[in-house]
C-alpha cells in the first residue's frame, strides 16, 4: 500500500455535496482483473435498470434513504479502511446527479478507482484514470436494449468489459456483439461471468474453451469466500 496517497485531501468539488449511500465496506474485491486484492467498496443507491439475476436488490430504489453522505464524508470513512484501492457500485454508481464529480475527486485525491457500470449513463466527464469496467447487459438479463454503444468511444486499454451468461444463447450473443463492435481492439480485458446459481462455471469454461477467443472466465469469488447473500463483503 501507498501510504503517501491516504489522508491527502485535496479540494473536493463534491466536497459538500450529498450522495444516497447505500453502504461502503471494505472487503476482498471479488470480480474484475483485480480479484482478490483489498478494496473499499462504495455502493450508491438507485438503478435505472431491474436485470433478472440482479444480485443487489437492495440497491435498486432511488426513493430509499439508505444514508446521505457528503463527499467529505464519503472519503473520511474511506480513508478509516487505510486503502487507496476504491471501487464505486451500486445499484448503478452513475444514476445519481454529480456522481461523476464525486468519482473524478477520488481520483484527484490519489486513490485507484474502478467503477462497476451498466455504461447506459455517458462517459464523457469521467477521469480517463478511473477503471471503467462496463457490464454489457445480454438477452438473460432482459435488459439488453438499453446498451449504449456510444461509451465504446470512451473506452481505453485500461478498462474492462464485462459479460454476465445466463446461457448458451446469451454467450454466442455476447461473443457476435464483442466482434460487431470489435470490442477485442477497444480494451485489454473482457470478461465472461456465469449468472450465480444458474450457469455452472465448468459449461462457461468449456464454451470460452471452444471458442478460442481472449475471454477471461470470471468467477464471484466472495461469493465462494462467504455465503453468496452476505452483505458489506
Amino acid at each position: 500500500m501507498n501510504n503517501t496517497l491516504l489522508f491527502v485531501y485535496k479540494s473536493m468539488k463534491t466536497e459538500n455535496t450529498k450522495f444516497n449511500i447505500s453502504e461502503i465496506f471494505y472487503s476482498i474485491q471479488g470480480e474484475g482483473s483485480r480479484a482478490g486484492m483489498p478494496c473499499v467498496f462504495i455502493r450508491l443507491q438507485g438503478c435505472n435498470f431491474r436485470c433478472d439475476w440482479c444480485d443487489t436488490p437492495y440497491a435498486l430504489e432511488s426513493n430509499d434513504d439508505a444514508e446521505w453522505m457528503t463527499g467529505a464524508q464519503i472519503l473520511e470513512k474511506v480513508n478509516s479502511f487505510e486503502c487507496d484501492f476504491v471501487e464505486f457500485t451500486g445499484g448503478e454508481p452513475l444514476f445519481q446527479k454529480d456522481s461523476v464529480d464525486l468519482i473524478n475527486d477520488f481520483v484527484d485525491n490519489g486513490f485507484l478507482v474502478a467503477i462497476e457500470t451498466n455504461g447506459y449513463h455517458t462517459f464523457e466527464n469521467l477521469n480517463s484514470a478511473a477503471v471503467k469496467i462496463m457490464d454489457i447487459k445480454c438477452p438473460g438479463s432482459r435488459m439488453q436494449r438499453f446498451n449504449n454503444p456510444d461509451n465504446f468511444k470512451y473506452l481505453t486499454q485500461n478498462d474492462e468489459l464485462k459479460f454476465v451468461v445466463l446461457n448458451k444463447s446469451d454467450f454466442d450473443w455476447a461473443v457476435n456483439y464483442i466482434k460487431e463492435n470489435d470490442l477485442f481492439a477497444k480494451v485489454s480485458i473482457v470478461l465472461f461471468s456465469p449468472v450465480f446459481g444458474k450457469l455452472e462455471p465448468v459449461q462457461l469454461s468449456e464454451w470460452i474453451l471452444e471458442s478460442h477467443l481472449p475471454i477471461r472466465l470470471q468467477l464471484q469469488i466472495h461469493k465462494f469466500i462467504w455465503e453468496p447473500n452476505t452483505r458489506g463483503v
